[in-house]
């Protein structure tokens, strides 16, 4: 769905709040050039105690880490950035949806450094359904091994969301989606497994659950985090910082992948190879329930990660 199907019609910037069409960039700012902007992505959801938005703190706190590798001031505090979040979405009166928050070096010189250039800061939102499709959350996704490796931390920072190393992700992705699949995994320069495009990746062997850490040069999850959280919570045994080999991929007894935009989504087969018995297996679908019951607040658990509209 386009944005000009959605019933969206306001953007937050720089303070302000703007009509939709009106929330424009010129054509020279830095970040268009040089891709020197950071983000997030978070949602909200009509939850059965209200609407909320999902660990916003903790989004913040990436977001200003992010911009602080970037020497980037985004001249707003956390406050105002809460509140105006706030505001977007009762102005759209939108309850369920996703939420994009943007600082970049906007308009003044055209360097590589950004020198002079303001910082601007845009808030948007919009409904989203789940990244993967609807139908994915139950019956998972077909996924290959993209040829394209993840860059090391060493040559870019994979801990902080930034807009213009997304070139990598839409290069993987957009090679899955043109072999017939619908996401791609990303090795990192030693071979091994890194992420999703906009995913992290965990794999269940045994019971026991492994998902690969920052050494891989992954961008550690808010989603990965929570579901970390819910599973040790089960009593499983998690491995936040293992080593997956691609050969691991094809013999796990079951994958999933998450983030804020895809929720928990089953893998149900890598490179044609089936895993497990090629649908959601029961440790994925015990996660994501326990992922949606919190989320949509049947439970009173971890009401430290809502923030209510």
């Amino acid at each position: 769905m386009g944005f000009d199907e959605m019933d969206v019609d306001t953007i937050w910037k720089n303070g302000e709040f703007l009509d939709w069409e009106d929330a424009t960039t010129h054509v020279l700012t830095h970040a268009l050039h040089y891709g020197s902007g950071v983000f997030e992505g978070l949602r909200a959801y009509e939850t059965e105690q209200g609407p909320a938005i999902f660990r916003l703190e903790e989004h913040l706190d990436r977001l200003f880490d992010s911009a602080k590798m970037y020497d980037m001031d985004i001249g707003h505090s956390r406050e105002e950035i809460t509140e105006a979040t706030l505001e977007l979405l009762d102005r759209q009166d939108l309850t369920s949806c996703y939420i994009r928050p943007i600082a970049y070096y906007g308009y003044e010189s055209l360097g590589v450094s950004p020198g002079d250039c303001p910082t601007d800061l845009v808030l948007a939102a919009w409904p989203w359904g789940t990244y993967l499709g609807e139908e994915a959350l139950e019956e998972g996704v077909d996924v290959m091994v993209s040829s394209w490796r993840k860059h090391a931390s060493s040559q870019v920072p994979t801990n902080v969301k930034t807009t213009g190393l997304y070139v990598n992700s839409m290069l993987a992705g957009e090679e899955a989606r043109r072999n017939g699949y619908v996401e791609a995994i990303v090795l990192n320069k030693e071979g091994n497994v890194a992420e999703g495009p906009g995913e992290n990746v965990f794999m269940v062997n045994d019971g026991e659950i492994y998902t690969t850490g920052q050494a891989q040069s992954i961008l550690e999850g808010i989603t990965r985090d929570t579901v970390i959280t819910l599973a040790e919570e089960r009593g499983y045994t998690v491995h936040d910082e293992a080593v997956i080999s691609r050969g691991q991929l094809y013999t796990a007894d079951e994958l999933f992948f998450t983030g804020s935009a895809a929720e928990v989504t089953p893998i149900r087969s890598v490179d044609d190879t089936e895993i497990g018995n090629g649908s959601r297996g029961p440790v994925t679908e015990e996660l994501q329930e326990a992922f949606f019951e919190v989320i949509e607040r049947r439970t009173d658990d971890h009401d430290e990660w809502f923030t209510y509209l």
